[in-house]
Parts: C-alpha cells; structure tokens; sequence
C-alpha cells in the first residue's frame, strides 16, 4: 500500500485528487494546505507567477519530506503535489494533504511538509510585475 503521493505537473492541480488519496477509514481527520498565487509581494503588484523545478531532485526531496512526516508525525498518507510552468493569481502552486486518526498530527504534518517543501526542495520561481520581473526562491 503506498501512502505518499508526490507529484509535479504543468496540469491544474487538484485539491480532491489529493483528498481521494489520503482518505482512510482508520482516520479521523484530514488536513489540507492550498497554497495560491496572492497578487502582490512587498507591496509590488504582482501579474503572474512562472515555476520552474530541477524536477529528478525535487521530487526526490518532496518525497524525502513525505517519508519524513509520515515517521514524525503519526499520519496514515500524505500528498505533496506541486506545479511548474506560468500561473496566474488565484492559481494554485502547491497542494499538501494529510491523514490521521487524530487532526493534530494532519495539521502538524501539513505545516511540517511545506515549511520544508521551501527550504530544501529545488523550485524557483519568477515573479512578474507590472514594471518587470525577478527570480526567487519559492514561497508558495
């Protein structure tokens, strides 16, 4: 039986996808982070966000991370899914679920998994303005 489910894609992500995935009848809980495109940072309007992933590693790492809180946190599944390519606001980057007989540990997993998901997973992006364009670390 798998319980992690990583991904990287140039599809839409889905949020119900990723809850199919960690539904579980032992569980009593499932936890769920939507990170989406907001339209400014530092107070520079933002027009489009575009990501870009060494993805071999980065999926490596996201799935390091989703076997990373699967043994820290007593979780059932967890789902890491992230997308590249252009985006505009209001889209949707980054989509983590969790599952576990109690909600604490979904929570703490789901906040684990992206907290680490920005440190250490290699994930650009480049924010477009209205008056130019830069590249940072991602943030989702």
């Amino acid at each position: 039986m798998h319980n992690t489910s990583v991904k990287i894609t140039k599809e839409k992500l889905d949020l119900n996808e990723c809850y199919q995935f960690v539904t579980d009848d032992a569980c009593g809980g499932i936890a769920a982070f939507v990170g989406t495109v907001r339209n400014s940072t530092q107070s520079k309007e933002v027009t489009q966000l575009d990501f870009s992933t060494y993805k071999p590693m980065a999926l490596k790492e996201m799935q390091k991370i989703a076997d990373l809180a699967l043994e820290k946190f007593e979780i059932q599944k967890i789902a890491i899914h992230h997308a590249e390519g252009l985006l505009q606001i209001a889209d949707v980057p980054v989509i983590i679920t969790a599952s576990a007989p109690h909600r604490k540990a979904a929570f703490e997993a789901c906040q684990f998994a992206i907290d680490t998901l920005k440190e250490t997973v290699p994930i650009w992006k480049k924010e477009h303005f209205s008056d130019g364009e830069v590249w940072v670390n991602a943030h989702p």
